[in-house]
């Protein structure tokens, strides 16, 4: 979730450094942030790197215009990327 501070995170990956991801980032935000999502995007059909959209779009936004249920993106992306850290 979205804290004050503008980051997204939970208290399980803050000792870890961990930002929580939410369907409000910005697909720019988190490509920037996590570079290993991309493949992640991609294997859901979300070819995201190379759209001009995705810079201004949120996760929740280009999830559902590609047909996918951004909470279950949302949480695929967390799983995958908690593990990885």
């Amino acid at each position: 979730d979205r804290h004050p501070d503008g980051t997204h995170r939970s208290s399980r990956g803050l000792d870890q450094g961990y930002q929580m991801i939410g369907k409000d980032m910005l697909i720019s935000e988190l490509i920037e942030t996590y570079e290993e999502a991309a493949p992640l995007l991609a294997q859901a059909g979300m070819h995201c790197i190379g759209c001009v959209s995705a810079g201004g779009e949120t996760i929740e936004e280009a999830a559902l215009e590609h047909g996918i249920d951004p909470v279950l993106l949302v949480r695929k992306l967390n799983l995958h990327l908690l593990h990885t850290i």
